[in-house]
C-alpha cells in the first residue's frame, strides 16, 4: 500500500530560454522555450502575416453576404 505522500513535491524552478526563471511547486525542474515574458502575443510585438491574401479574398467572396 502507498503511503499518503507518494509524490515527492519539491520547490523547483522553471527556467525560459529567454533566462527567466519561475518558482513553483512540482515533482520536477522543467526548461521551457518560450514563456510570457518572450512571447510576442504577451510582449504586443506579433505581427499577422497575410502573403497569400486570404483575408482579401474571404472578404471579396462574402461582400454581399456580409453587407460590408
Amino acid at each position: 500500500m502507498k503511503s499518503k505522500n507518494y509524490l515527492n513535491y519539491k520547490d523547483v524552478s522553471i527556467t525560459c530560454a529567454c533566462k527567466a526563471v519561475y518558482k513553483t511547486k512540482s515533482t520536477r525542474s522543467y526548461n521551457v522555450d518560450i514563456c510570457s515574458n518572450c512571447h510576442p502575443f504577451f510582449t504586443g510585438k506579433n505581427k499577422h502575416l497575410d502573403t497569400t491574401g486570404r483575408i482579401e479574398k474571404f472578404q471579396n467572396k462574402y461582400k454581399y453576404k456580409l453587407k460590408i
